[in-house]
């Protein structure tokens, strides 16, 4: 398993999405889920609309550049029309640990046939995984209940050759152990498997036995 922290390592939630928590996460091992918008003609990190304290997401690209891909950077796509420039920073800092994830539908079409690498995604909302063929993985988000999220359903995603990014429910202010405490039991390929979660610390040492190392 890979644990992905959200929107970075952060102690207070202001941290959030700052480049701090961002370089923080790295510096501990961890990959991140983080979000990205256009500001003034230049991508920037902002879950929200952008300003000019929004850091540029090239500032970012450099020093994960330096893990020489051994950390993914989840890349949540809250603007459309970010691909192109995207693509470029992806290529300029020889980004491969990646995955785009959570752009319309029209979007997700122009990134698959850019060859950008991209998850579909499963919810309670969204049953049916649009351009499921050509995805590289599934981001399963549970917003309302995870008891969906079963074994059965990420064996046959992996037996597709998808990977899995699992929404830990933490993320949406669930109680977190019970669901755990049931994934870890689940025979499945935990190599291919992602746990974003805002508790990267406390994922890293509960699942110690299936990290990948």
């Amino acid at each position: 398993m890979k644990i992905l922290a959200h929107r970075g390592y952060w102690n207070n939630e202001i941290e959030r999405n700052s480049y701090q928590a961002l370089e923080t996460a790295l510096k501990n091992g961890y990959g991140f889920e983080s979000d990205i918008r256009d500001y003034k003609g230049e991508l920037v990190i902002s879950h929200d609309m952008p300003n000019e304290n929004s850091f540029k997401v090239e500032k970012i690209f450099k020093i994960l550049s330096e893990y020489k891909n051994e950390l993914c950077f989840a890349i949540n796509i809250k603007a459309d029309g970010l691909n192109d420039e995207l693509l470029k920073l992806l290529s300029r800092y020889e980004i491969s640990n990646y995955f785009t994830f959570d752009m319309s539908l029209p979007q997700m079409i122009e990134y698959k046939d850019a060859g950008l690498q991209y998850y579909t995604r499963q919810s309670e909302y969204e049953k049916d995984c649009l351009l499921y063929e050509k995805a590289a993985g599934v981001w399963i988000d549970g917003f309302i209940s995870e008891e969906w999220i079963t074994e059965d359903l990420i064996k046959q995603h992996q037996a597709n050759g998808k990977k899995v990014c699992i929404v830990s429910p933490d993320l949406h202010g669930r109680e977190y152990n019970l669901f755990w405490e049931k994934l870890i039991n689940f025979k499945i390929n935990f190599n291919e498997l992602f746990l974003c979660t805002d508790y990267p610390d406390k994922a890293k040492n509960f699942f110690s036995s299936i990290i990948e190392g």
